[in-house]
């Protein structure tokens, strides 16, 4: 028996925990930032001359205030005006630099976050079937919209802010150890205590930041789940129940927000107080050398603003560094997403069937969504080129999992299943899908026109053809009543349709596939009786020379089957048949009869 086990179900865990390493979004960010790398060349060159301009005020203010004689009362206004003017271009040419490097990087976001969102729906596009069936979709939202949203306002804001501040602590520094190495040493005492307190406060908030981007993923996902059945909810009247537990996803939700941003607005203030204890010492300190003669106005003056361009930064940074771990905790959400294993790739000597006959056989199957709970148990079968198989049974027998086991949704544990006398784990993935017409119970429709929704599967399709197949599915009536007839517009999901009508367009969608083999999953169930009896005489057309499989509970649609598999607990307990099978009086028999009971 051949093995063919691959990324199978994702075991990924519903409870939140606290992510391996924060480096690895930190790096993944670096790798997209890498790709403008002369753009963001252009924008440090920018940072720097910006802040060099400003980094000159203080000097100069010194020297406009050095131009005061104390003690005489005499001003040199020439020297004032001079060092004043060139204050005031230093300063616009400094805010024009910074208008021009803001816009700079906000472009750079935008590039970014375009290519983290579609690379991020590239990858759901290749995601396997598994990852769906346990991640939630309101979460998978959240990620590709709020947790790019806040790398997009990090890499835009945060950025600028960084470098504009490493520059300016480091020019301030220089110039005030050129000003005064004593009064220096003020900072050798409070920017460790600063340093330390931000780090605490980081690795706090770091925690409680990741907390809240998966607080609202769940919360986005529970909301998407019960709009989607509103309905249900309405219909069992269930509102108050399904309010409680919104409430709790949003009290969780809110929480998590509100630890996030209490102890990260606490950050700020803490290293302010820190940084004016400093200017407290300057003053003190510096007013000492200024009487014994060691200092002058000048250097005071100048000293004093550069260690307030000195300390801003610091207390900036915290704060940014509490923006950043919101920023970091949803990265590594949507790089989990992109870095998400996809489906298995197709071995490198894959094959394409030319002429698909449609022949199926099933040797020896098992399969499992979890280890050591069997689903499909040494299953075998062959379905012959333009057969109708039935596939019944109860609820769970695995009916469903046997249609995803053909299409590759999933791959086998050990058996191995033939296509033509090709395993199809030697054919291209997508080539073997595209030769199967599939009409689900779920049915599924897009915002466009009828015409362009049945033509969904075949691009180059008239609009002949589609009318022929929307009347053998009994829709094109209905369809010629719209306002638009075959170019109204539907609206989500068909919203403004009937269910059974969407059932109809579906069924006439797979009409138009050139495909050798079909696959029903309970098609007719929102259809009246009726109507259904039509759909099953145009199916007929639609399956001559094709192999059909169909999953039926009505087993009244399935007494023309040439084959129908009985699944019980993953294993087919009785094949033959519908008039086979009532003569054994098994299995099938008792489900048969029960409809009528």
């Amino acid at each position: 028996m051949m093995n063919y086990r691959g990324n199978g179900k994702n075991n990924s865990s519903r409870t939140f925990t606290k992510p391996k390493n924060t480096k690895y979004a930190l790096k993944r960010i670096g790798n997209y930032l890498y790709k403008f790398k002369w753009w963001l060349l252009l924008a440090f060159v920018l940072t720097i001359l910006s802040n060099a301009f400003s980094l000159l005020g203080p000097l100069l203010s010194g020297y406009a205030i050095g131009a005061i004689e104390l003690g005489e009362g005499l001003v040199n206004f020439d020297e004032m005006y001079k060092y004043a003017s060139l204050l005031v271009i230093f300063y616009v040419l400094s805010s024009v630099l910074s208008f021009v490097l803001s816009i700079l990087m906000m472009k750079i976001s935008k590039k970014i976050v375009f290519k983290l969102r579609e690379d991020a729906f590239r990858k759901i596009l290749m995601l396997p079937i598994s990852y769906f069936d346990t991640n939630q979709t309101g979460d998978i939202i959240s990620k590709i919209s709020y947790d790019i949203d806040t790398i997009n306002t990090s890499l835009s804001t945060d950025l600028i802010h960084i470098s504009t501040s490493l520059i300016t602590v480091i020019g301030s520094f220089v110039s005030m150890l050129f000003i005064s190495p004593i009064l220096v040493l003020i900072f050798v005492v409070t920017i460790p205590i600063s340093l330390l307190f931000t780090r605490f406060m980081i690795r706090k908030t770091s925690k409680l930041f990741r907390k809240r981007s998966y607080e609202l993923g769940q919360l986005n996902g529970y909301v998407e789940e019960k709009i989607t059945g509103i309905k249900s909810i309405k219909s069992y009247g269930i509102e108050e129940e399904i309010i409680n537990g919104f409430d709790k996803h949003n009290i969780e939700a809110t929480t998590a927000s509100y630890l996030a941003e209490y102890y990260s607005s606490s950050t700020g203030p803490g290293v302010n107080f820190i940084n004016n204890l400093s200017l407290s010492l300057i003053c003190i300190f510096g007013s000492l050398l200024f009487i014994f003669g060691d200092f002058s106005l000048q250097q005071m003056s100048s000293f004093v603003l550069y260690s307030r361009k000195f300390s801003g930064p610091i207390n900036e940074v915290a704060n940014i560094f509490t923006d950043l771990q919101s920023s970091l905790a949803a990265g590594e959400r949507v790089f989990n997403l992109i870095d998400a294993e996809a489906e298995i790739k197709d071995i490198d000597d894959a094959k394409i069937i030319e002429e698909v006959k449609g022949s199926i056989s099933f040797e020896n199957v098992n399969f499992s969504y979890e280890v050591n709970k069997p689903i499909i148990k040494n299953l075998s079968f062959n379905a012959k080129p333009g057969q109708m198989i039935a596939i019944v049974g109860p609820t769970g027998a695995g009916k469903t999992t046997i249609v995803n086991l053909l299409m590759r949704f999933y791959d086998i544990d050990s058996g191995n299943i033939i296509l033509d006398d090709h395993s199809i784990y030697e054919l291209k993935r997508a080539d073997l899908r595209k030769n199967y017409a599939m009409v689900l119970q779920d049915t599924w429709l897009f915002e466009g026109t009828v015409f362009d929704n049945l033509a969904y599967g075949k691009k180059d399709a008239t609009l002949e053809e589609v009318i022929v197949a929307a009347k053998l599915a009994n829709i094109h009536g209905f369809i010629k009543r719209l306002p638009d007839g075959y170019n109204t517009i539907l609206s989500d999901n068909g919203i403004n349709i009937s269910k059974g009508q969407k059932q109809l367009l579906t069924i006439a969608r797979a009409m138009l596939l050139d495909a050798k083999m079909l696959i029903l999953d309970e098609a007719t169930s929102n259809v009246d009786t009726r109507t259904e009896i039509k759909i099953q005489e145009a199916m007929k057309n639609l399956m001559k020379n094709k192999t059909s499989f169909i999953i039926a509970h009505r087993l009244s649609t399935i007494k023309n089957a040439d084959l129908i598999l009985v699944v019980k607990d993953g294993n087919i307990v009785e094949l033959g048949t519908h008039k086979e099978l009532l003569n054994k009086q098994g299995f099938y028999y008792e489900l048969f009869n029960s409809q009528f009971k």
